[in-house]
């Protein structure tokens, strides 16, 4: 089921299988590609970057959980004590809510992230740190 408000994202309150070959995909910027799974209190995301991108430095209320699944992603993460990550193939970082963080990708990379509570910043396009 595709929602009537974004066609890139597929958002969901009942049991469903979804294949992530069913859920367009949504070109963000220029060096970002993602498809959105979506449901009443999580977001998962399959997320596609080129080369030396960087997500800038952010935070918000959710928790995070991202995987890396292709590529390597350098992490910085601020707060009271900044702290360092490089992430490759299977690694895996959770990330507290309001915890800044921005990551840089090295290589080609594949990702998926999940949040809760659901990102409603991305549903509703107001992502705008990411459409610069």
């Amino acid at each position: 089921m595709v929602s009537g408000k974004d066609k890139f994202q597929m958002v969901t309150e009942k049991l469903q299988s979804i294949n992530w070959d069913e859920v367009e995909l949504e070109s963000v910027n220029r060096a970002m590609k993602r498809r959105i799974v979506t449901g009443g209190n999580m977001t998962v995301a399959r997320i596609y970057f080129k080369d030396g991108f960087t997500v800038p430095m952010h935070s918000h209320h959710n928790e995070q959980i991202t995987q890396v699944i292709k590529g390597q992603m350098r992490f910085v993460f601020g707060g009271d004590e900044p702290k360092e990550m490089l992430l490759g193939p299977g690694d895996v970082v959770v990330i507290p809510p309001n915890l800044p963080h921005e990551a840089t990708c090295i290589g080609e990379v594949e990702e998926i992230d999940m949040w809760s509570p659901r990102r409603d910043d991305w549903l509703d396009g107001s992502d705008d740190y990411l459409r610069g």
